[in-house]
């Protein structure tokens, strides 16, 4: 088996169909399986697939076990040589799988491969991202990657002036479609659970390149993402998960000081976004209860990472999971 396409899936009915259809439609010249983790969809997600796509390995949790555990459950039953790690939000381009696979063939050195991604509408998605820092969490808080957005320097965390046209050696590529090496994963273990969802592919390519391997781009094979088809269910929630994981990362990579100034810079990153959801607010009377719904998770997260940050990470059903 060449590669085993891994997709977790949490109440994405439609999408999770189209993005089925994609890879069978544009998967050729390689030896692949589908093996689908449902994390407790309600939308009858799972019954979908055991209808529809009967080539498909299911497998049905009665709950949401979170995005790093239901992969590693697709992990553990997967016979490729390689996993494909893919969000249910994607449609598969121009035989992407197998190109991909290709170039991993080519590039031994390489633990994982990300492809290009594009939006609907076929702009550039911008994947590929460094390891979180001190100097990239001050840029982000405040907003100096929006001021500058073709700078090299306050654009640095997102590579945000590179097109995304050549191929290239990154920190991250980022976990809608990851291409990962069966024998890195062996070498250095599966997801940390600890990380629900976010921050999950940032902690396997750090530990894949502390174990010597390479993390790589290429532009040779394309897909689109709608992006945040799950997450996007219960947002406010998300933004706090997202920051929590990174402070996750700083907890378990970084000293404790690195981790404590996180602490602050991302405290300043929810203070310094409040008062424009707040002015928002005032001004609107269609959507007043959802902006005041972001300045209150703005303010408690804020709350959150001057306290430590232990309360920052959620799962779906609100759930508080400490991140010590």
């Amino acid at each position: 088996m060449d590669v085993s396409v891994i997709i977790v899936n949490w109440n994405t009915h439609d999408i999770l169909r189209e993005c089925l259809l994609s890879i069978y439609e544009q998967t050729k010249t390689v030896d692949f399986e589908v093996v689908v983790v449902d994390n407790g969809s309600t939308d009858g997600s799972a019954e979908m697939v055991k209808e529809e796509f009967r080539d498909v390995i299911l497998i049905a949790n009665s709950s949401n076990k979170g995005f790093a555990a239901a992969n590693n459950q697709g992990i553990t039953v997967a016979k490729g040589r390689y996993v494909l790690l893919l969000n249910s939000d994607t449609v598969i381009l121009d035989n992407a799988v197998a190109r991909t696979v290709a170039f991993a063939d080519a590039h031994p050195e390489a633990a994982a491969v990300g492809c290009r991604v594009l939006n609907p509408d076929r702009t550039l998605q911008p994947t590929c991202f460094m390891f979180p820092s001190i100097l990239n969490l001050f840029l982000s808080s405040l907003y100096l990657y929006k001021l500058f957005p073709r700078s090299r320097f306050f654009g640095r965390e997102r590579m945000r002036w590179w097109k995304r046209d050549d191929i290239r050696e990154v920190d991250v590529v980022t976990g809608c479609f990851m291409l990962v090496r069966r024998e890195a994963i062996e070498r250095v273990g599966m997801m940390d659970e600890r990380f629900f969802v976010y921050g999950e592919e940032t902690d396997l390519c750090y530990r894949f390149k502390q174990a010597g391997w390479k993390i790589i781009f290429t532009p040779d094979a394309e897909i689109v993402h709608l992006g945040g088809a799950s997450s996007n269910q219960i947002k406010p929630q998300m933004y706090l998960q997202l920051r929590g994981s990174i402070l996750l990362f700083f907890r378990k990579h970084r000293e404790w000081p690195a981790y404590w100034m996180a602490c602050l810079l991302i405290a300043l990153f929810f203070l310094v976004r409040a008062p424009y959801w707040l002015v928002r607010a005032i001004f609107s009377s269609q959507r007043q209860d959802n902006y005041l719904e972001k300045v209150h998770s703005l303010i408690i997260g804020a709350g959150y990472a001057i306290s430590g940050g232990n309360r920052l990470r959620q799962n779906y059903d609100g759930e508080t999971k400490s991140i010590l």
